[in-house]
């Protein structure tokens, strides 16, 4: 279930999509299609999808397991095994960006006038942040069964209401505002703006909101996180 959400959910949403509203330019869009906006919001699907869920729930149950307990027995420092838990993940959904990318741009001929370095480097720091987000919870919550139940109750509001999945352009003024404290929202913002050769200092505000998300979620790791 895991790999098909982070390789194969966001290339299916942006076929399905596709049939549905093709991607002529429309005026709320700037005069840009629906495609076009959706390539850089879907890889916001895919990074929360993989930070909220995956990430967790695979280490609140090796901590249930006992795995984690024997790691901290051993001379691994923790700083080492976070990395290495984090790899195979990032690995899996910077693959399943890629598809992604390939699928709109070869197949549906999205509009891209960013700089891929930009864009690399967004995704990186996004997921990141939101692999943070995700230890957040392990270190918060007693067991992977509230660690999964936590985690697909945040995901699912942040899909819809932070213009991932809607465009954030349809969406209600209300919804807008409260999908501010959403840091998916600002994931979404971003990937957007550079995608679409804004500036970094056009989005400060983006970058600075989730980076405190980063420091903050750190702080409450180091203070919360148990290894059995």
């Amino acid at each position: 279930m895991s790999v098909f959400f982070t390789l194969l959910f966001g290339p299916l949403l942006l076929i399905m999509f596709g049939f549905i509203f093709g991607n002529e330019p429309q005026a709320i869009f700037g005069g840009l299609g629906h495609l076009d906006i959706s390539v850089p919001s879907y890889t916001a699907v895919i990074i929360g999808i993989t930070g909220l869920t995956t990430l967790p729930i695979t280490t609140a149950t090796r901590r249930e397991n006992g795995v984690l307990r024997r790691f901290a027995a051993s001379p691994l420092r923790p700083l080492t095994y976070f990395l290495a838990d984090m790899l195979a993940p990032f690995v899996v959904t910077t693959v399943g960006i890629l598809l992604l990318f390939l699928l709109g741009i070869t197949v549906y001929h999205v509009r891209f006038d960013g700089s891929w370095l930009n864009i690399i480097l967004a995704v990186c720091f996004s997921t990141l942040t939101l692999f943070v987000f995700g230890y957040v919870l392990v270190g918060l919550l007693p067991t992977a069964r509230a660690v999964m139940i936590v985690g697909n109750v945040l995901i699912i509001p942040m899909n819809v209401f932070s213009g991932a999945l809607i465009p954030l352009e349809v969406l209600p003024d209300a919804v807008r505002r409260v999908s501010t404290f959403f840091p998916l929202t600002h994931v979404v913002t971003l990937l957007r703006g550079l995608w679409f050769a804004e500036s970094w200092s056009a989005h400060l505000h983006e970058v600075a909101i989730l980076l405190g998300v980063f420091v903050v979620g750190v702080v409450i790791i180091v203070r919360t996180f148990r290894w059995e």
